[in-house]
């Protein structure tokens, strides 16, 4: 059963590393996050804050940061493209060992907060276990299983069609770089047109975020297991 998995985990650990706790009042949210190669990641962030200047000027002595290139400067923020090169271990392992998606990511001043859709509620512990063999501070803060709630809360706003249509994306590999499958592929599978297909997907999406991907408050978890194991 397809699982989402807020993760808490703090900046020094993860991207940013430096640049966040230089500018607090500074708050960066990532889209599109995919794995560029073996050891980084490629994500497009928007910033919003007092002072982007001065993150900007963080950014370019950021180790953690490569090919930083602002592509929007726009009255509320500013829109950048650039490579997390060292620290994001937990991103990499969920989408290239579990073929995770990244929903949405937050930082602002020593933290992230990462929503992150995984297959099956066994990626979630087993990213948990790769995190505690070495030694990441990566706290679950909450955990949504896409199923098994009587009212249909449990898919998060999705309709039946919207919900097939994005787990099967996640189990075949369209969310994946390079995808595993093509959105051909995918329409394909599902017997519908490639126009039904990305419809169903940008409407799934959207319900995703509207209904239960915002990472600016933590509500605690539906299911009170804050860790996948049990523990």
């Amino acid at each position: 059963m397809s699982t989402i998995a807020q993760l808490a985990i703090p900046a020094e650990e993860f991207a940013l590393r430096e640049t966040l706790p230089r500018v607090p009042d500074v708050a960066v949210e990532a889209e599109r996050v995919v794995a560029h190669d073996e050891g980084r990641v490629m994500p497009f962030v928007w910033a919003a804050g007092e002072d982007l200047d001065a993150f900007e000027d963080a950014l370019a002595d950021d180790p953690s940061v490569e090919n930083e290139r602002r592509l929007t400067d726009l009255p509320d923020g500013r829109f950048y493209q650039m490579e997390w090169v060292e620290s994001v271990e937990v991103l990499l392992h969920s989408m290239t060992e579990h073929g995770a998606a990244v929903l949405k990511a937050r930082g602002r001043d020593d933290r992230w907060h990462l929503r992150i859709l995984f297959s099956d509620r066994a990626a979630v512990s087993q990213t948990h276990e790769f995190c505690r063999e070495r030694e990441l501070r990566a706290d679950v803060e909450q955990i949504h299983e896409l199923e098994g709630r009587d009212d249909g809360g449990g898919r998060h706003g999705l309709t039946a069609e919207q919900y097939e249509a994005v787990t099967t994306a996640l189990e075949t590999g369209y969310y994946e770089v390079p995808r595993g499958a093509s959105a051909r592929d995918l329409a394909e599978r599902l017997d519908i047109s490639h126009q039904a297909l990305s419809e169903r997907l940008r409407r799934g999406h959207g319900n995703l975020v509207a209904n239960a991907l915002t990472v600016d408050a933590v509500h605690g978890d539906e299911t009170g297991e804050n860790d996948p194991d049990g523990e």
